[in-house]
C-alpha cells in the first residue's frame, strides 16, 4: 500500500483538496471522505502517464 500527502479544507459547503506532489490540480467532494474518493481517482488519472505535461513539485537540497 502506497501513501500520498495531500492538503485539503473545508470551504462553505464543499471540500477541496490537492496532492502535495501535484498541487496545480485540485479536486473537491461533498464530505471529506467523497473528497478522497476524488482524490484517489484523480492521483490515478495523474499517476497513469495518460495526461501528458503533469507538473510536479519537488525538493533539491542546497548545499
Amino acid at each position: 500500500m502506497s501513501v500520498a500527502r495531500y492538503i485539503y479544507w473545508q470551504d462553505g459547503e464543499h471540500w477541496l483538496g490537492y496532492f502535495e506532489e501535484y498541487p496545480d490540480y485540485v479536486t473537491e467532494g461533498e464530505t471529506l471522505e467523497d473528497l478522497q474518493a476524488h482524490l484517489k481517482d484523480l492521483f490515478a488519472d495523474l499517476t497513469s502517464g495518460e495526461i501528458p505535461g503533469i507538473r510536479k513539485s519537488a525538493e533539491l537540497a542546497l548545499p
